[in-house]
């Protein structure tokens, strides 16, 4: 399929048209990206890869920052879509937060660490402090603090502030799901194991 003509002459795009050029662009630039690396990359190699302009380019994107920052906001609604799905398991809340902790690890490893070029491409945005960064961790802790909320409402949890609780356990396992701490930390011997970091916030959980 052709890549729509963006720059016919009195073209306006609806929104399934822009939603799909929008598509486009982001799917070459992470190719790109996990190839040459996110500093490599130009906004004309993007162009060149789809067959247009870098001028068509920039009528969807301001910058390679802004990209980045879609590209990152996507991937990390990968995090937090499967971060719902545990949340709305039929399992304790215990077992909940743990699944929802194994899986933010994984995710971590897999995805964030699995090439360099992809954790350059977070590391970037973690440098640049995109509010696409906060939005996500704020989705997560409302996800924890619904676990934490059912947790107790059944009795696993004694009564506390959720919210706060649901911060505190999101920091306390930032060492599994920040990208730069677990590139430095992963297979360390004398780093807290996953396991034990999990029963640890677990257990201040039910103190």
């Amino acid at each position: 399929m052709n890549i729509v003509d963006i720059e016919s002459e009195g073209y306006s795009p609806d929104s399934e048209v822009r939603q799909e050029n929008v598509r486009r662009i982001l799917d070459s630039a992470e190719r790109l990206f996990r190839h040459y690396g996110y500093s490599k990359t130009t906004v004309a190699d993007i162009a060149r890869d789809l067959g247009m302009s870098p001028a068509n380019i920039y009528r969807f994107f301001e910058s390679k920052n802004e990209i980045l920052q879609a590209l990152c906001s996507r991937m990390l609604g990968t995090g937090h879509a499967l971060a719902l799905q545990i949340a709305a398991l039929p399992l304790s809340a215990e077992e909940r937060l743990r699944r929802y902790v194994e899986t933010e690890h994984r995710l971590t490893v897999e995805t964030m660490m699995d090439a360099q070029k992809v954790h350059e491409m977070v590391v970037v945005a973690i440098e640049q402090n995109w509010d696409v960064i906060d939005r996500h961790i704020d989705r997560l802790t409302d996800v924890v603090q619904k676990i934490i909320e059912d947790g107790i409402a059944a009795g696993e949890f004694p009564p506390q502030d959720a919210r706060v609780a649901a911060r505190c356990f999101g920091a306390s396992i930032a060492l599994l799901s920040h990208p730069q701490l677990v590139a430095q930390c992963l297979c360390k011997e004398n780093r807290a194991s996953p396991q034990e970091l999990t029963d640890f916030a677990i257990r201040a959980l039910k103190a």
